[in-house]
């Protein structure tokens, strides 16, 4: 069965059963990824750190959404 058949299947189902569907396809691309989570643990870390010794320029919030 090729995606175009799957879809005309799944648009055949009642509105429920196509919620159910889209929710578990949704969830199936939605694990977590340790390495892209360590990366941005490390790069929140280093943005901290670069604040915390002044090595960053700051912009207000008042100033972002002006």
């Amino acid at each position: 069965m090729n995606n175009v058949e799957i879809l005309q299947e799944a648009l055949q189902l009642n509105p429920q059963e196509r919620y159910m569907v889209v929710e578990s396809l949704l969830e199936s691309l939605d694990k977590p990824d340790k390495d892209i989570d360590e990366t941005w643990a490390n790069e929140a870390e280093k943005r901290l750190q670069d604040y915390s010794k002044n090595k960053v320029e700051t912009i207000p919030f008042n100033k972002i959404f002006d």
